[in-house]
C-alpha cells in the first residue's frame, strides 16, 4: 500500500510539472486570451530545423485562413517583437508564425549565433513552405513581416519567392548596407571596408586557433552616459524586463564577430526593383534608421508599394509600442493584397 501511495504521488508530481511546463509563458509580452499558440517545427532548404510559435485565433473558423510569417528584429528571438506582431495578427484573424531564424533561439544550425544574408532569407521561404502545406491555410494568401534587420531579409525574400503576396518591413535595417558602409554611409569607401575585412579575417584565424567563435557582444551594458539615443533605446528594450529574453542575442552575448563578412559582399536589395507583389515599409519619424526605408522605397517599382512614416516614433517604438505600431494599416494592407 505504501508503494502504491508513493507511485500515485510521483505521478501527480510529474503531471503538475508537465502542466506547468505546457502552460508556462516565456514571452516578453502578455498572453492574449483570444489567441492560441503552439510550438511547430519545419526545415529550410539547407536542412536546418527551424522552430516557431504558431499563433491562431481562438475561435478559428473551419475555412482556410490567410497566413503570415514573422521574424526579427536582428538579434532577437520569437519570444520578443515577432511574437508580439504574430499575436496581434492572429487576434485579427490571421494564422501567424513567429520563428527563430537559423542558428538562433530554439532553431537549429551550427555554429550558433551566426547570420547569413542567404540562409536567413531562405528561412522566410521555409516558413512559407510550412504555412502553404497546412490544411487550415489558404496557400494563395501568404504574407511576411520582417522587423528591423529582418525587414531587409523580407524584401530580399519577396524578390525571390513569388508565393509571397504581401510583405511588410517594419523599422527596417539593410544589414548589408550598414555592415559595408557604416551608419549613414560614413565609411562607404574601399579603404574602410578593407580595414574591416582585414580585422574580421584575422579574427577567423584566431577563432580557428581557439576552437570557438568570438562573440561581438550584445547591446552595451553598462550603458555609457554619452551613448547615442538609439543605443539607449536598444538598452531600454533588450536589457530591461520590458524586452530581455535569455535566448536573445542582443540581450546577451551577441552575434559571432565574423558574421559580418558575408554581409559585406551581398547587397540584400539588389533586385528589390523587380518585386511584383505588394510591399509596405513602416518606419518611425524619429528613427535613426529611417533612411533605410526611404531609400528602399525609392528602389521599389509599381503602384502596390507604400511607405508609411509613423509620427513621433523611434526605431524601437515599432518593436513593442502598441500605440505606435500601425496594426490597422498592416492588417488592411495584407487583406487588400491577398485578394
Amino acid at each position: 500500500m505504501k508503494w502504491l501511495v508513493l507511485i500515485i504521488c510521483a505521478c501527480v508530481l510529474v503531471g503538475v510539472v508537465i502542466w506547468r511546463q505546457s502552460n508556462s509563458w516565456d514571452k516578453v509580452f502578455p498572453r492574449d486570451e483570444n489567441v492560441t499558440v503552439q510550438k511547430v517545427h519545419f526545415k529550410n532548404r539547407y536542412g536546418i530545423d527551424l522552430t516557431g510559435d504558431l499563433y491562431m485565433p481562438k475561435n478559428k473558423p473551419d475555412a482556410k485562413l490567410p497566413a503570415i510569417a514573422v521574424a526579427g528584429p536582428f538579434g532577437a528571438v520569437k519570444e520578443q517583437s515577432s511574437g508580439l506582431y504574430a499575436t496581434e495578427m492572429a487576434r485579427r484573424g490571421f494564422i501567424a508564425l513567429a520563428f527563430d531564424p537559423s542558428f538562433t533561439g530554439e532553431s537549429g544550425g551550427a555554429v550558433r549565433y551566426v547570420a547569413s544574408p542567404d540562409i536567413n532569407t531562405e528561412d522566410f521561404s521555409a516558413a512559407v513552405d510550412y504555412l502553404a502545406n497546412r490544411v487550415d491555410v489558404d496557400a494563395d494568401k501568404i504574407g511576411i513581416i520582417g522587423i528591423c534587420g529582418w525587414g531587409g531579409m523580407a524584401i530580399n525574400a519577396a524578390a525571390m519567392d513569388t508565393r509571397i503576396r504581401a510583405t511588410v518591413a517594419s523599422t527596417m535595417y539593410d544589414m548589408t548596407r550598414v555592415t559595408a558602409n557604416g551608419y549613414f554611409d560614413a565609411d562607404d569607401n574601399a579603404d574602410a571596408r578593407f580595414a574591416t575585412k582585414s580585422a574580421l579575417n584575422a579574427q577567423r584565424t584566431q577563432d580557428y586557433k581557439n576552437g570557438r567563435y568570438e562573440l561581438a557582444g550584445g547591446v552595451v551594458d553598462p550603458l555609457p552616459d554619452d551613448a547615442p539615443n538609439f543605443v539607449k533605446d536598444y538598452y531600454a528594450y533588450y536589457k530591461t524586463p520590458r524586452g530581455y529574453h535569455k535566448r536573445s542575442l542582443n540581450s546577451n552575448g551577441g552575434w559571432n564577430k565574423t558574421s559580418a563578412l558575408s554581409f559585406m559582399n551581398m547587397p540584400l536589395l539588389q533586385y528589390a526593383d523587380e518585386i511584383r507583389s505588394a510591399v509596405l515599409l513602416v518606419h518611425g519619424e524619429n528613427a535613426h534608421s529611417r533612411y533605410f526605408s526611404e531609400d528602399a522605397f525609392k528602389k521599389l517599382k509599381g503602384d502596390n508599394k507604400e511607405l508609411l512614416i509613423v509620427p513621433n516614433a523611434s526605431h524601437v517604438d515599432l518593436y513593442d509600442n502598441m500605440e505606435k505600431i500601425p496594426f490597422d494599416k498592416i492588417e488592411s494592407f495584407m487583406r487588400e493584397n491577398m485578394k
